[in-house]
């Protein structure tokens, strides 16, 4: 793991440590309070489910320890106001993971756009979706942070800000909510840079599967089909259309999780606390005003075969 030696796991149970640590060589840990109290570490990664990110990246941050956290790292904007002050009063780094902003592929598209590949920049839509979960997925649980948007929604959302920057206004939203479990499953966001550039984003899982954007210029566009979960083998394929016409980029495959721990290392090394908290802060904002401004609707069940015969 490049600047990273693997030193411990923990979990709530001896048996999942065990069988972790043996797998990738590293000491089993009963219970995350104990591993923080070991002083062979210098930082953690924190992948629990979403509503248990901030309580232990702030307990990790107190006990001296720089963090990379999974998205989102904290449910609300105060939240994240609260861990980024206290990273920078320890000058520790608190960095939350979201590995495709490091993929190979996210650089060759902002370069295109620099270069003015298709013209002025209009609008982008951006989409992350899947099929329904297992029925005791913990992302139906409203305890532990679920719902579409901390979990699907947030890539979309991290995406406009990488091509859009970070002076967004969320000028409207919609949450579609399960009765069944309380959670938001669906979702769509549009928002808007100072200059009337715009940013369609949809989300959730209730659907066939994407995981892609679309960047269309006064000239053409730019799309990519696997912007946020490009397994490292994968051979990333960019779309450029221009004057009807249209350019297939075969682009090299990225390891981004071991980008995304580079960066992490390169931070903890030049003692940089802001950028990465800054990015933390920024985001948690705009996923707040995008849930907040919301217009919620329920989910409606399918509709049956036999429903749907009687109406046609």
């Amino acid at each position: 793991m490049g600047d990273f030696t693997l030193r411990a796991v923990a979990s709530r149970t001896a048996r999942k440590a065990e069988a972790f640590a043996q797998k990738f060589a590293c000491q089993p840990v009963t219970g995350y309070e104990e591993l923080l109290t070991r002083d062979d570490l210098d930082a953690v990664y924190i992948p629990l489910p979403a509503a248990l990110h901030a309580p232990w990246a702030r307990a990790s941050l107190e006990a001296g320890l720089h963090v990379l956290v999974e998205k989102p790292a904290c449910s609300t904007a105060a939240e994240a106001a609260a861990l980024v002050a206290l990273a920078r009063e320890r000058g520790l780094v608190l960095m939350e993971n979201f590995g495709f902003v490091r993929h190979s592929q996210q650089a060759h598209v902002r370069t295109l756009l620099a270069e003015g590949a298709i013209g002025e920049l209009r609008g982008m839509s951006a989409e992350f979706a899947f099929p329904p979960l297992p029925a005791d997925d913990i992302r139906y649980l409203p305890e532990l942070g679920g719902g579409a948007l901390f979990d699907a929604g947030v890539y979309p959302i991290r995406a406009a800000r990488l091509l859009l920057g970070d002076a967004l206004d969320v000028a409207g939203a919609v949450l579609r909510t399960d009765g069944e479990h309380g959670v938001d499953v669906a979702g769509a966001a549009l928002l808007t840079t100072p200059e009337g550039v715009t940013a369609q984003l949809a989300f959730g899982f209730v659907h066939s599967y994407r995981c892609g954007y679309t960047l269309w210029g006064s000239e053409g566009t730019i799309t990519l089909d696997r912007a946020y979960s490009a397994p490292d083998d994968l051979q990333p394929v960019m779309r450029l259309t221009r004057g009807g016409q249209s350019t297939i980029h075969h682009l090299a495959p990225d390891r981004q999780f071991d980008a995304m721990l580079g960066a992490f290392a390169a931070a903890i090394h030049s003692g940089d606390t802001v950028s990465c908290t800054d990015d933390l802060l920024h985001q948690a904002q705009l996923v707040e005003r995008v849930a907040t401004s919301a217009l919620r609707t329920a989910l409606q069940p399918p509709t049956s075969t036999a429903t749907r015969k009687a109406i046609t």
